[in-house]
């Protein structure tokens, strides 16, 4: 494993973190984790040098920060740090975020939290938070050894980003999504620097794009690959991507199969800032305009658009919307939506409401996509 700075802080985070948002389940139910294989996977990641597990408050329908907690027994707390993040959403006074973290620890079955994050700060929740003096109350958690480190995960634009890190002194880090086809979105390259430039550790999420990047590619996408000297898989060359720059701290990957979790560490093994070479970046560019032009859709899979007043399942029909269009618009995905999506739960029962829009912390314009992926399967 390679380690990395962590801001300011005198301490080597691993390149690879592990991500408790996408555990393996049973039955395709998001709060029913395979509490045996998840655990499994942790540990190995932590035998083999990650040292950083980040979780939430809505993970796994509340599941995610209690299966961590059983993952660390045995002698494997001591070994990680454990980041978790407060549904800001939901906090509405002070009381809230006693509340909150509280409920969190006792999930987590620990004393204190290492790395506590605002979740999803955008600039109506960030405004919401300062007038409820969020970091002053962070401030005596911290005072009180509840919490270690102060930060907050982000979706929205640059200049909100920038505003939020210049609002506060004594963040610690910031978590942001950044993968080679999300360079200028949301925080982007900019934010990326910026927040370094300050000290800040910045925590990559997304890496991969929610799997997205590391599906089996289209043939055009597939043979700029073939030209590079050094082969990799589509997963590596976006994480290979996302480590090449020395602002990185950590880069999380939300895992849900052990093999993932094997080629992830290995991955992070040749990890380094600056080590991709020009070629290698010339690779990227042309597959980041490939995929542009056959109209790549962002959604990372979080779920949370869900649940759907109508019904739809809709980070399903976009996963199976992207793979129509990287598989060459197969008549077998048009199948296959048959088959996994119920009639209950397909595209045209969109109502347009727009509810999924409010909350999609990716800003995708789900209505359209929705008419769209109706008019190609249904």
């Amino acid at each position: 494993m390679k380690y990395r700075d962590f801001g300011r802080l005198d301490w080597k985070v691993s390149a690879l973190g592990f991500g408790a948002m996408r555990l393996p389940t049973r039955g395709g139910e998001a709060s029913k984790i395979d509490e045996a294989e998840a655990i499994k996977m942790i540990r190995y990641a932590v035998d083999h040098g990650v040292n950083y597990v980040d979780t939430a408050y809505s993970y796994h329908g509340g599941k995610s920060e209690e299966l961590v907690g059983k993952a660390l027994r045995d002698g494997y707390r001591e070994r990680v740090r454990v980041a978790t993040k407060m549904p800001t959403w939901l906090v509405k006074s002070e009381r809230d975020m006693n509340k909150f973290l509280g409920k969190q620890l006792g999930r987590l079955k620990l004393d204190f939290v290492d790395f506590y994050l605002l979740h999803g700060l955008t600039k109506n929740r960030w405004e919401s938070l300062q007038k409820l003096e969020v970091c002053r109350w962070a401030e005596k958690k911290i005072h009180d050894g509840k919490i270690l480190h102060f930060g907050f995960s982000f979706h929205d634009e640059f200049s909100v980003f920038k505003n939020i890190i210049d609002s506060y002194d004594d963040w610690t880090f910031c978590q942001i999504q950044y993968n080679y086809m999300d360079s200028d979105y949301q925080a982007g390259t900019k934010g990326l620097e910026y927040a370094a430039s300050k000290g800040l550790a910045v925590v990559v999420m997304e890496p991969v794009a929610g799997g997205r990047l590391g599906m089996t590619p289209p043939a055009d996408v597939q043979a700029i690959f073939d030209e590079a000297l050094v082969k990799r898989t589509p997963a590596e060359w976006a994480l290979q991507w996302v480590w090449n720059h020395p602002e990185v701290s950590v880069a999380l990957s939300g895992m849900s199969t052990m093999k993932q979790v094997m080629e992830n560490v290995e991955s992070a093994s040749r990890s380094g800032p600056n080590t991709l070479t020009p070629e290698d970046l010339d690779v990227i560019n042309r597959v980041r305009q490939k995929y542009k032009e056959q109209g790549f859709i962002g959604c990372t899979g979080c779920r949370y658009c869900m649940p759907c007043p109508s019904g739809v399942d809709i980070p399903q029909v976009i996963a199976l919307f992207n793979e129509y269009y990287v598989e060459e618009m197969s008549v077998e995905v048009k199948k296959k939506y048959h088959q996994q999506v119920n009639p209950k739960n397909q595209a045209k029962k969109c109502s347009r409401c727009g509810k999924c829009e409010e909350k999609c912390p990716q800003h995708l314009s789900i209505r359209e996509v929705m008419s769209r992926a109706a008019m190609v399967f249904e």
